[in-house]
């Protein structure tokens, strides 16, 4: 009897899964299950997805991927998309500090500098940050640190408060929209950890030996750029994957929520999935669900899974915009500015901006004659202002203050506003552990988890980790 598998979730780690559960690049043949994803959003993708855009087609979601790992470019060989491939064209950025403009001196890692003689340029900073990072050089401050700590009690402790909140956090921070107090070194900087874990210099012992951000190094090499898009926006690469998928005969439901899924021991199939209208049977399932979807349930077959209703997602919006170039001042070089938080903007408020992408200078397809096309980010787990204004209100503080950071912005010849409610998921201090229980119970049970909860939020981690779910069902089936 042919085996049968579900998927609930048709994000990039679903349709990964699926991908890979189909045959991956070889295609299906005798021994491969079928294969049913089923979304409740209309379409697939999560937030990976296009709109046209000031006579372009701009991502709403990620604008690029991390190319110095291999799974997004090994993805789009295998569909063929390798035409489509294109590099960054630019590198580097500035940080607004002291209402200035400052470009981000090399050598850092992850917003970590790993020599003093990297911030001699960086007036913005003062001479008290300067000496904490001397003395982590020639006089370290001793720090035990166990299994896991979080990114802020390191950087602290290491290089004082001003480097922390001013310099690292508006990095490192933003990769989750998150708060470095809370974020945990071992799954979203495990090289941190290490280095604190060496006793010493912490910049000395960071200095670069290898990728800094987690998952599995690359095999290219560091010449290679270090990150790409594809030309159709990276939001087409879903919908490519939909397509062939279905050619190969996989089932993609969309619209509709799993309201159910019920264990039959005593059945063919172990697992039943309701939807309002239909029951699949199933002999294995892969959860790619957000992680508070799959806790809420699979909550009742173990504590493990439980725990997953408690990961915590931070809201974000992006307001795109369109202006000429005679009406903005950019920095000479660099593909954005980051600003950090709690940046004085009035008397009793602080900006909301908390970085700025100069998405023409990064991609070349987007670049038009006399036009400049940059987006603003806002919104971090502690800071849902975003979500008090509408859209008109939204992009009027935000013009205000790209104004002010900038020093010249607009009027804009057009803007966007996204938001994305609840996207990011929160790698809080033990997030490592709660994973690995939240696994090891699934396992047991025939299900696989996928997703940025578990393996970390970038394109290429998420398809790894959707296809090494598929890995763990394949020898669950076997």
């Amino acid at each position: 009897m042919r085996s049968s598998v579900v998927i609930v979730g048709a994000g990039i780690s679903g349709l990964a899964a699926a991908w890979e559960l189909s045959g991956a690049a070889g295609g299906p043949d005798e021994h491969t299950p079928r294969i049913e994803i089923i979304e409740s959003a209309t379409r697939v993708g999560g937030a990976l997805t296009t709109t046209s855009f000031a006579g372009r087609t701009i991502d709403l979601g990620a604008d690029g991927f991390l190319a110095r790992r291999p799974e997004a470019l090994t993805l789009i060989q295998e569909l063929g998309l390798d035409d489509q491939l294109e590099d960054i064209d630019a590198s580097g950025a500035s940080i607004y500090l002291r209402g200035a403009l400052y470009e981000l001196p090399s050598g850092l890692v992850l917003g970590v500098p790993t020599n003093a003689r990297d911030l001699r340029r960086v007036k913005g900073l003062s001479r008290s940050a300067r000496r904490h990072l001397r003395r982590d050089q020639r006089m370290p401050r001793r720090l035990a640190v166990g299994e896991d700590a979080s990114i802020g009690e390191i950087v602290r402790a290491k290089l004082g408060d001003e480097l922390s909140y001013q310099f690292i956090e508006p990095m490192v921070g933003g990769i989750q929209a998150g708060r470095i107090d809370e974020l945990s070194a071992r799954s979203v900087f495990p090289a941190l950890l290490e280095a604190a874990r060496q006793g010493g210099s912490l910049t000395k012992a960071l200095r670069p030996k290898g990728p800094a951000n987690p998952g599995p190094q690359s095999a290219h090499s560091s010449s290679a750029p270090l990150f790409s898009t594809l030309l159709t926006g990276i939001g087409s690469l879903p919908v490519e994957l939909e397509r062939r998928l279905q050619q190969r005969g996989v089932v993609v439901r969309t619209g509709v929520g799993v309201s159910a899924l019920r264990r039959t021991p005593s059945g063919t199939y172990p697992w039943e999935i309701d939807t309002p209208t239909t029951t699949t049977p199933a002999n294995a399932v892969i959860m790619a669900a957000p992680a508070n979807v799959t806790g809420r349930l699979l909550g009742p077959q173990g504590a493990g899974l439980r725990a997953l209703e408690d990961v915590e997602f931070a809201s974000a919006s992006m307001v795109t915009f369109c202006v000429s170039s005679e009406d903005v001042t950019l920095p000479a070089r660099g593909t954005g500015v980051l600003v950090p938080l709690k940046t004085p903007w009035s008397h009793e408020d602080t900006m909301m901006v908390t970085a700025i992408t100069l998405l023409d200078r990064k991609w070349p397809h987007l670049r038009h004659e006399g036009e400049v096309l940059l987006r603003a980010h806002v919104g971090r787990i502690d800071d849902e202002r975003a979500n008090e204004l509408d859209d008109d209100q939204l992009t009027e503080r935000v013009t205000s203050e790209l104004h002010v950071i900038l020093g010249r912005f607009g009027p804009p010849s057009a803007s966007m506003v996204q938001r994305w409610p609840r996207a990011l998921p929160q790698y809080h201090v033990g997030h490592e552990q709660l994973v690995r229980s939240a696994r090891a119970t699934a396992s047991e049970l025939r299900v696989a988890l996928a997703g940025m909860a578990y393996d970390g939020v970038g394109i290429p981690a998420s398809i790894d980790s959707g296809r090494r779910a598929a890995s763990d069902v394949e020898a669950m089936l076997a």
